[in-house]
């Protein structure tokens, strides 16, 4: 039980994505075979729909899209801020910070190993999460590109069409259709975030200010 307390947040969302995905494969599997049975085709099995292009060009440009966010969040929250809001550093810490606030050469011994060993290390280590979110983000939308040619080729041959290359799908409406309907709605999301956190509140949240805060009170969240 303590585990599962100190680790609840990530416990829960790791249930409920994977409830999510599950009941999109349903869903998907249904619609799939809908669509199939209206243009004459064959309904196909619910594995080898988990295997198909379509199943997974639709996961993947969430997913691309979901990290897209997150790395953009990342690298502009160093630089960008937001007066009033929690989500912003505070108006004087623009940018990478003194050594000293980030304990670099100042580090404790309770600090990860490659935060007190300095040199390239401790440079990539400095970056680490930007790096590890951008290369999600990346394989997410190469894996998007592949899979969604093949659908798309799929859907061409069914309706007698010709086919179309990698490259050459990478600059269709379809593929950038699927691509800035997810961006759109990441960015709002963050945008709202970032602006509504300014005068909302939430007790207890640490993404919202203490409820008594000022609405000029930023980088403050709830302790």
């Amino acid at each position: 039980m303590r585990f599962v307390r100190d680790n609840g947040l990530s416990i829960f969302f790791l249930a409920i994505f994977l409830a999510t995905l599950a009941g999109q494969a349903i869903a998907g599997h249904a619609q799939f075979n809908h669509d199939q049975l209206l243009h004459q085709g064959e309904a196909i099995s619910f594995g080898r729909y988990l295997t198909s292009s379509s199943f997974a060009t639709d996961v993947a440009e969430n997913r691309q899209s979901e990290y897209l966010q997150f790395t953009l969040y990342v690298v502009t929250t160093v630089w960008l801020l937001q007066r009033g809001s929690p989500e912003s550093k505070p108006l004087d810490k623009a940018g990478l910070e003194s050594e000293e606030d980030q304990l670099i050469g100042h580090a404790k011994s309770h600090s990860p190993r490659w935060a007190r060993t300095g040199g390239l290390r401790t440079a990539l280590y400095a970056n680490s999460l930007l790096i590890v979110m951008g290369t999600i983000w990346l394989g997410s939308w190469l894996a998007q590109s592949i899979a969604g040619v093949s659908a798309y080729n799929a859907n061409q041959l069914d309706h007698q069409a010709a086919t179309v290359s990698w490259l050459h799908y990478l600059g269709s409406s379809d593929f950038w259709d699927r691509t800035l309907q997810n961006w759109q709605s990441e960015f709002l999301a963050v945008g709202s975030m970032a602006i509504l956190s300014v005068y909302l509140r939430q007790r207890g949240s640490p993404e919202s200010k203490p409820v008594g805060a000022s609405h000029d009170a930023t980088g403050v969240e709830s302790g």
